[in-house]
């Protein structure tokens, strides 16, 4: 494989072999469902992946949480399988099984030995395809879920970085709680959320992922009959769902401080500003940038903060990318006095990056970083089977590590200072929870660029 390929929505059948000696393969049945699979020679584990690309920016502000809601449900039994043979059949294997929601999809895996991904296959189908939504787990898992959005209120980090998302994008929907609030899931009812679960989980939309010990093939076969099995009519001829569209989202110019006074004994900080989509070929310069700024124990956040100064246990930063949006944030977690000196170190720190850039031996140990990491990660199945989807969800091309060490070696001392930059321009804002008020965050940024 050289460079990129592409997956266009048109192509029925893609073939092409990875780094490492590995085999993709992509699938566009009639019916619009999309398969992935990674063969990894001599893998004895497979990973899957059922994703629809729904997410909480897709919903409606008074149903917020209801994308959420119905990933617990699909776990609570379908006409075949109640929710403890779900549970049993992976937990009898060694198995594993999750899913996660996000703004912009959702996934329901597992990762098994590869003797097992059948079995896999078929549950996870099942409950894509046929759950039922019993009216009685639904009441006993909105309780459930209650208790999920007290517990991440309860936890300062989840907490500060909700009310940081929020600030960034303001009303765009991405600035929209996963979850949802107390509010919305106690106004749920069953018949919208089943409403929302037959409009939106259909063939067009699905897109399942393998990789690890698979036979593409066998899969192929597996996921049609299982689908079929549950319910689903993959009969019709339709074209897949269309992606989201990239161009850059119209969003907000910041916002003031946000405090959400607690009485704990750290102030939890985060301090963000907007950045690109997750098609902008920047993204490896912003890898670079971030990583040396607050990636690791190296890094310009981590020796300034903590080890030269001492006013944080905790400090790093990172880069969130979606389709039209992203956003570039740095969080710490320090004593409440010293908060507001730490949110205007921070952002000093982005500043003489944005004035004198890296050096070179800077560069070459985040590249080096990343480089690793990167392959250190594909060790896993379920990081290849996530790289598929998130693939074919959002960017449209799959990237392999070869193509990935690319870009990365190809980012250049310029370009990072270039967009750190265009970084310390941004319209940012701060967010913080903890005992203090908001105005001692007055002047944060104006005072850290004059000084800058």
């Amino acid at each position: 494989m050289s460079g990129a390929v592409a997956l266009p929505l048109s192509e029925a059948e893609l073939q092409f072999e990875a780094a490492g000696g590995t085999t993709v393969r992509r699938t566009v049945l009639p019916s619009g469902l999309r398969i992935l699979t990674e063969n990894v020679p001599g893998a004895q584990s497979a990973a899957i992946g059922f994703w629809v690309p729904i997410g909480s920016r897709d919903e409606q502000r008074s149903a917020l949480g209801s994308t959420h809601f119905l990933e617990h449900l699909l776990f609570k039994g379908t006409p075949s399988r109640s929710a403890l043979d779900i549970a049993i059949a992976f937990d009898e294997v060694g198995g594993e099984h999750n899913a996660v929601t996000a703004k912009e999809y959702t996934c329901y895996y597992a990762k098994v030995r590869d003797i097992h991904l059948p079995m896999a296959t078929e549950v996870l189908a099942d409950m894509v395809a046929g759950s039922v939504l019993d009216p009685a787990e639904f009441e006993t898992e909105r309780e459930v879920i209650l208790e999920e959005l007290a517990m991440a209120a309860d936890d300062p980090a989840d907490l500060v970085n909700e009310r940081g998302f929020d600030a960034v994008f303001g009303d765009h929907p991405l600035g929209r709680p996963i979850g949802g609030d107390s509010g919305t899931i106690g106004a749920a009812t069953r018949d919208a959320v089943d409403a929302y679960y037959r409009r939106e989980y259909r063939p067009d939309r699905l897109i399942v992922t393998a990789a690890g010990g698979v036979d593409h093939d066998a899969l192929v076969t597996t996921v049609s009959r299982a689908l079929e099995t549950a319910g689903w009519d993959l009969g019709a001829a339709v074209a897949p769902a269309a992606r989201r569209s990239t161009a850059p989202a119209d969003l907000g110019s910041g916002a003031a401080p946000i405090v959400v006074e607690r009485p704990i004994e750290q102030a939890h900080l985060l301090i963000a500003a907007p950045t690109f989509g997750a098609t902008d070929a920047r993204r490896p310069t912003l890898a670079v940038l971030s990583a040396a700024l607050g990636g690791g124990m190296s890094s310009r956040l981590f020796q300034e903060v903590r080890e030269k100064r001492g006013l944080a246990y905790s400090v790093h930063s990172f880069a969130a990318t979606f389709a039209d949006a992203g956003l570039f944030g740095m969080y710490a977690a320090s004593a409440p006095a010293k908060a507001p000196a730490v949110a205007r170190l921070m952002h000093e720190q982005l500043r003489e990056l944005a004035d004198a850039g890296l050096d070179a031996d800077e560069l070459r140990r985040t590249v080096g970083q990343l480089s690793g990491g990167s392959a250190l990660a594909l060790e896993d199945s379920d990081t290849r089977m996530s790289r598929l989807g998130r693939s074919e969800i959002t960017t449209g091309e799959f990237v392999d590590l070869d193509e990935s060490l690319r870009r990365y070696d190809a980012v250049s001392l310029g370009d990072v200072q270039d967009l750190a930059a265009e970084l310390a321009a941004a319209p940012w804002t701060l967010t913080a929870v903890g005992p203090l008020a908001a105005d001692r965050f007055d002047g944060v940024f104006e005072t850290s660029a004059a000084g800058a």
